[in-house]
């Protein structure tokens, strides 16, 4: 193995050690030793209902136990398409126990999307909710699912809180009319009875237990082949890089979602080994937040600055005490300072350390230290055992120097075995042991990492390299912009140009000229958006992430409606002419 310079060791948390003696064991085996160790420990909490480790290690035999006898085999792919609930939690550790591979789903997927990616995966089993079953069952012939399990918010819920949920949707007739059949269509309910219970060890270490789907935000979502001992060896680097986590009893605030890979691996999988209780939320509503934080006295509290800005921005938040929060882990974008520090004043301290992964590496890979220098604006440093370099963007190959741009490249044990069924893709992106995140980076004198842009939102207008990012930056320094983001967008003379897309606080005025006068001040005239549109919000994903994408892609299907009819003006005018 080629040798490279490791500065960042030397930033370590003293407790952090460079290399880690990795257990290889199948991902659910971390259950089992925190049900072995804290028994009677609260696993879940939700609403009214809870569960200790003990009785969640119990139910996920009895569930993967019911998945055999319904016929699922080992390596079969079960789609959980369900929000953040506790059916969602036993249902994975079932899944990954009967030797399934596990395909998360968002809720949110558009028809076309959840067609692509149940046929990509080949998904036999799909798992749940009654509220997305409407959705489902316009696409039953066009999907290879043989049979559906449908579970209700009421699956997870006590007395008296289960009965006033019927109620309720029965009241609102909200409640979807799910054809039971027992046949392809069953309850939920028919994989948690019963006393049998699958022990039975089959699962290797290196045996794929996700098929985890990239966000799409740079094309046609494909699946990452993740095994139980990437994502293990990932909640192991977790533990060392934040060592002070689990020396006590914690508990994760659950509001990331879980089918997304940051949600599963972070507020999952790694607090279960260090025997946390899990509070999930299935959808994120900032006063139900506020009121869980200052009911549930979570200690941890991972997020993406989306989360802790819009919390931030609700004006009755001095009613709710934040105090027990001690960690906050960030990740998907940088935060900005002054909401770091007002969050950090909020919670009574609590610590806001940024980091930085990628589904393909299940997903984290740099994290700031937990006691050492955490540096606004970076992502921290590579997680032990993980090496990371920044190469030149065309040539790849060795490390250029500090202060350098180009992109980031990175291995250790996290790295995904490649796409399914995607060999060229696979080449593409893993080459020499190295995986090429795609991401324009640079890497200070001590190791800190920055995330610069996306090598495929790099803007070239009239020859010049243009960071999008870097002209967001100034635009969020705006005190009457909330959020702003700019892309590129096509251009006859200068192939392209930069436009903003920006969204103004609430009860402020701004101008085109304004903004534009704003960035000259502080950036150079190539880099000066040349075009501003005023939005009320942004498209994002699930985790906070603008989707710039989406709006290249907007304005792309613009320029291609305004030049078929300049064509059609054309022909018509010809026509006219002739005539």
């Amino acid at each position: 193995m080629d040798q490279i310079d490791r500065p960042w060791l030397k930033a370590y948390d003293p407790d952090v050690p460079p290399t880690l003696d990795y257990e290889k064991i199948p991902l659910f085996k971390f259950l089992d030793r925190a049900a072995h160790k804290w028994p009677k420990r609260k696993a879940i909490v939700f609403k009214n209902w809870s569960v200790t480790y003990a009785n969640l290690k119990t139910r996920s035999e009895i569930f993967a136990a019911n998945l055999k006898a319904a016929g699922i085999r080992k390596g079969d792919r079960v789609a959980l398409m369900l929000p953040n609930l506790p059916q969602t939690i036993i249902a994975l550790w079932g899944v990954l126990r009967a030797g399934a591979v596990g395909v998360m789903t968002n809720p949110l997927y558009m028809e076309t999307e959840i067609v692509h990616q149940f046929n990509d995966a080949g998904v036999r089993f799909c798992i749940t909710l009654d509220l997305l079953w409407p959705k489902l069952d316009k696409l039953r012939d066009q999907i290879p699912v043989e049979r559906f399990f449908v579970t209700t918010i009421a699956d997870g819920l006590r007395f008296p809180l289960s009965t006033l949920y019927k109620l309720q949707q029965k009241k609102s007739g909200s409640a979807p009319k799910i054809p039971f059949d027992n046949k392809t269509i069953l309850p939920f309910k028919t994989l948690t009875k019963g006393k049998d219970r699958f022990t039975e060890q089959r699962v290797d270490a290196e045996d794929p237990a996700l098929l985890q789907y990239t966000g799409g935000t740079t094309g046609v979502a494909k699946g990452c082949i993740l095994t139980h001992f990437n994502i293990g060896a990932n909640v192991q680097q977790c533990h060392a890089m934040m060592h002070r986590l689990g020396r006590k009893k914690e508990t994760f605030l659950g509001i990331l979602p879980y089918f997304h890979i940051y949600g599963l691996t972070v507020c999952l999988a790694w607090p279960t080994s260090i025997g946390a209780t899990l509070a999930p939320f299935p959808r994120y509503v900032p006063l139900d937040v506020l009121k869980g934080i200052d009911k549930l006295k979570p200690t941890v509290f991972p997020g993406a600055p989306a989360l802790y800005i819009s919390l931030l921005q609700q004006k009755n938040i001095d009613k709710y005490d934040l105090k027990s929060i001690e960690v906050c882990v960030s990740g998907s974008a940088p935060m900005p300072v002054e909401y770091m520090e007002q969050f950090e004043a909020r919670s009574g301290g609590a610590s806001i350390s940024e980091g930085y992964g990628l589904t393909e590496a299940s997903p984290v890979t740099h994290f700031n230290p937990l006691e050492g220098v955490s540096k606004p604006g970076s992502i921290g440093l590579p997680f032990p055992d993980t090496d990371a370099k920044v190469v030149d963007m065309v040539v790849g190959g060795e490390p250029l120097p500090p202060g350098k741009r180009g992109e980031l490249v990175i291995r250790g044990p996290q790295v995904m075995k490649g796409y399914y069924n995607r060999p060229d893709a696979t080449a593409d992106v893993l080459r020499n042991g190295w995986l090429y995140t795609g991401d324009i980076a640079t890497m200070d004198e001590e190791g800190y990492f920055y995330i610069v842009d996306r090598k495929k939102d790099l803007i070239i207008s009239g020859g010049y390299n243009i960071y999008p990012r870097e002209i967001d930056e100034v635009l969020h320094t705006h005190p009457k912009i909330k959020e702003a983001v700019s892309v590129g967008i096509p251009h006859e003379a200068r192939g392209e140009i930069v436009k903003a897309f920006v969204v103004v606080q609430d009860g402020e005025d701004l101008t085109r000229a304004e903004v534009i006068a704003y960035c000259r001040e502080k950036l150079a005239n190539y880099k000066v958006p040349k075009k501003v549109e005023f939005r009320k919000d942004l498209p994002k994903t699930m985790v906070g992430k603008v989707l710039r994408r989406a709006l290249r892609e907007e304005e792309e299907a613009k320029l291609e409606a305004r030049l078929k009819k300049q064509a059609a003006k054309k022909a018509a005018d010809s026509e006219t002419g002739q005539a």
